[in-house]
């Protein structure tokens, strides 16, 4: 483990073994976590620009971007409840179910790695994935491409949004413009406007749970702008959890790296609206965010938490809950005669 997986510094252990003063916590606060800033941020080799949010919508709307004309990004990305769907796993092309919770895309531009096991490096990578997943939208590139070619609205809007390509609708733009879009799903909560000097912004047992959350080392793991997201790390570093937690059968980043250390490891779950994501875990196993909390603190850390200590924590968590950007359903390219149909089982 790297130097910075340690749970804290003899300095800031001075410090949590002591009753903690407002401004203390804050300071202490500023040195593990970042609020959210307050404009889009860049993307590598991909500038934003308005044409391309918009475009980038309206791909993460169309279901016609599945092979069965029925799923979109929005079906497991459900923008109306947290950014997941709020399932245990989640359900995709004839109705199968995938191996793992759905991830919340909200704040994700802020991850350095995307999926549970951090396969994709970029929300771009990431977003050719489901497409081309049998247990997702089971399409593949050609037929995305097929799809967009066939209707002139989809046409002009990628050339607006990829002005000096020749050929702009490629899968590779189409990845690109729902990256751009997801960039845009950031949302600035309570917790930002403390970081960021609002002292009413928090109330007594939020800051309570604060202080806990750092002082029993949860920050190790869930820690930066997102609160997690940044690092993998085993599931049951201490102890390891039951198989009605921790399947035995999903080893992780093992199948990333093909690594005996990175078995049963798991990019750490990003935090922020993570009580409008339960099922919690990347089995989705657990509906309960104190149960959730609890079992952290066992398995990672050692710690018995009492209900009072759970309490308060998942209190603090609520203030990681921000206001949505206002995102109005677009209105889609219409169908042509040369548009694929939907095809594969459906029912």
């Amino acid at each position: 483990m790297k130097l910075r997986t340690l749970l804290f510094s003899t300095s800031l252990a001075v410090i949590a073994a002591q009753a903690v003063s407002a401004d203390e916590l804050r300071e202490w606060a500023e040195e593990t976590f970042k609020p959210l800033p307050s404009t889009i941020p860049a993307l590598a080799n991909n500038p934003v620009t308005p044409e391309k949010i918009d475009l980038g919508k309206a791909l993460f709307f169309d279901p016609r971007m599945s092979a069965s004309g029925v799923f979109s990004c929005n079906s497991c990305h459900n923008l109306a409840t947290g950014g997941d769907d709020n399932m245990p796993v989640s359900i995709g092309h004839g109705w199968q179910k995938g191996p793992r919770n759905s991830p919340t895309v909200l704040n994700a531009v802020f991850n350095t790695a995307q999926f549970w096991d951090g396969r994709a490096p970029d929300l771009a990578e990431q977003a050719k994935g489901p497409v081309q997943a049998g247990v997702e939208m089971a399409n593949t590139p050609d037929n995305v491409l097929a799809t967009l070619n066939s209707m002139p609205q989809y046409q002009e809007w990628f050339k607006a949004s990829f002005p000096e390509e020749e050929d702009p609708v490629t899968f590779d733009n189409f990845a690109k413009a729902i990256e751009a879009f997801e960039a845009t799903l950031i949302t600035p909560a309570p917790f930002d406007a403390w970081l960021n000097g609002d002292d009413n912004a928090m109330n007594a047992d939020q800051l309570a749970g604060l202080e806990l959350f750092m002082e029993k080392g949860c920050a190790a793991c869930h820690n930066g702008v997102n609160l997690g997201g940044n690092g993998y790390y085993p599931f049951g570093l201490i102890e390891k959890p039951g198989a009605d937690i921790l399947p035995v059968g999903d080893k992780g980043r093992f199948a990333v790296t093909e690594t005996v250390d990175d078995e049963y490891v798991f990019r750490a779950s990003p935090l922020r609206n993570i009580d409008q994501t339960a099922p919690y875990f990347h089995s989705g196993l657990v509906w309960d965010l104190k149960v959730a909390v609890q079992i952290m603190g066992e398995s990672q850390l050692g710690e018995d938490l009492s209900d009072e200590e759970a309490d308060k924590i998942v209190a603090f968590l609520g203030t990681l809950t921000g206001t949505m950007p206002q995102v109005v359903y677009p209105v889609l390219p219409v169908e042509t005669a040369t548009t694929p149909r939907p095809t594969g089982e459906v029912q």
